[in-house]
């Protein structure tokens, strides 16, 4: 009998069984992305919290990374122009974790969190297209501008050439955040493209 024989150190296809099933578990770990529901504005505060947790309980292996999507909108107030950052869905943090009894006790008792989305007791995980959508949702969509007006609304410039005219709105591009209205001039009316801070609801 072969010393490899005796001590279980080969198993016929020269790997080691324990390094092997090692490998086999490694492999089938299965992380998905979860919604968690919180407290009304206490998103990043969850997050923070989990954040902590996820340290402080070693569960770096199980829990990854922790989200609270947003994005960047700019808005028009009194003529003048701000960025401000909007939360995509306000209440929800998104979690991705592999799903276990201990990932759940560390997510589910963070201060904050009020459960999983999921029927009843059992969280489900988003599907690739819905996470692969919000991704690019908070990455692409970030600092597209926000027109806050319809087609013929009456609308008055507010600064540049053509402050204290009205008009109605005729087209609305909203990629490079601008609006075409109609103003009167010379006795005739005479569309003029507008940056949309440049104009407020009449």
């Amino acid at each position: 009998m072969s010393a490899k024989t005796e001590t279980g150190a080969d198993n016929g296809l020269g790997q080691n069984p324990e390094n092997e099933a090692a490998e086999t578990e490694e492999s089938s770990i299965k992380k998905d992305w979860y919604v968690i529901h919180t407290y009304a504005g206490y998103e990043k505060r969850v997050k923070t919290n989990l954040e902590r947790r996820v340290d402080s309980m070693d569960m770096k292996d199980k829990i990854f990374r922790i989200m609270v999507p947003t994005e960047k909108e700019i808005t028009s107030r009194s003529g003048q122009k701000r960025t401000v950052e909007k939360k995509v869905f306000p209440g929800y943090v998104l979690v991705e974790m592999v799903m276990d009894d201990d990932s759940w006790y560390v997510v589910r008792n963070t201060p904050g969190v009020t459960g999983f989305v999921g029927p009843g007791s059992k969280p489900v995980p988003l599907s690739e297209k819905e996470i692969t959508h919000i991704l690019r949702q908070v990455g692409v969509v970030e600092g597209k501008p926000r027109i806050d007006f319809d087609i013929n609304q009456v609308v008055r410039v507010v600064n540049g050439p053509f402050k204290n005219f009205e008009g109605k709105v005729e087209e609305i591009n909203r990629e490079k955040g601008t609006v075409k209205v109609s103003v009167s001039m010379f006795g005739r009316e005479t569309p003029v493209e507008l940056e949309f801070h440049q104009v407020i609801k009449f």
